[in-house]
């Protein structure tokens, strides 16, 4: 696995014993788990919106804005000198 032997693998749960202690070990692993189960679950809601056929009802074009200046003086802005 990943090209490590069982030494290797062996000396890395060690390592992470050692460094997040035997309490926050299944903490960890559950925060992991729920992470990767989050991202299957976008990635395929993600992938059955692009196989959604393409023939459905496009949206109405969206209205032009129009921006409205407010030339009076209480807008201007303030001047230091």
């Amino acid at each position: 696995m990943f090209g490590m032997g069982p030494t290797e693998m062996i000396i890395l749960l060690v390592v992470v014993l050692l460094l997040f202690g035997a309490k926050r070990i299944p903490e960890i692993a559950g925060s992991f788990g729920k992470g990767i189960r989050e991202f299957k679950k976008n990635m395929n809601d993600v992938q059955a919106e692009v196989a959604r056929p393409a023939d459905r009802e496009a949206l109405p074009p969206a209205e032009p804005r129009t921006v409205q200046h407010d030339d009076s003086p209480a807008r201007e802005p303030k001047r230091l000198i």
